[in-house]
C-alpha cells in the first residue's frame, strides 16, 4: 500500500512538474504582439513593456503565472534576437 501511495505521489509530481513548464512563444511576431511592441523595438522599449506587463499580470499581485511566463518567454526571444 505505501508503494501505491509512492508512486501515485511521484507521478503526481511529474505532472506537475511537466505543467509548470514555460510555455515557448513560437515566433517573433507573436513574442511583439504579446509585448506590444513594433518590429524595429529597441533594448529599451522590450524591458519597459515586460516591466509594465509583468507588473499587472506578476502571480505575487494575483495574476496568472501562465501569463507571466509567456510574457517572459516573449521578453526572451526578442531580447536574444537582439543579442544575435
Amino acid at each position: 500500500m505505501v508503494k501505491l501511495v509512492l508512486i501515485v505521489a511521484l507521478l503526481v509530481a511529474f505532472w506537475l512538474w511537466l505543467r509548470a513548464k514555460p510555455k515557448k512563444v513560437g515566433s517573433e511576431a507573436e513574442a511583439r504582439a504579446i509585448l506590444g511592441v513594433g518590429a524595429d523595438a529597441k533594448v529599451g522599449e522590450i524591458r519597459a513593456a515586460h516591466k509594465r506587463l509583468m507588473q499587472a499580470v506578476h502571480p505575487d499581485r494575483g495574476g496568472s503565472a501562465d501569463l507571466a511566463r509567456r510574457i517572459n518567454a516573449a521578453r526572451d526571444v526578442l531580447l536574444g534576437r537582439l543579442r544575435h
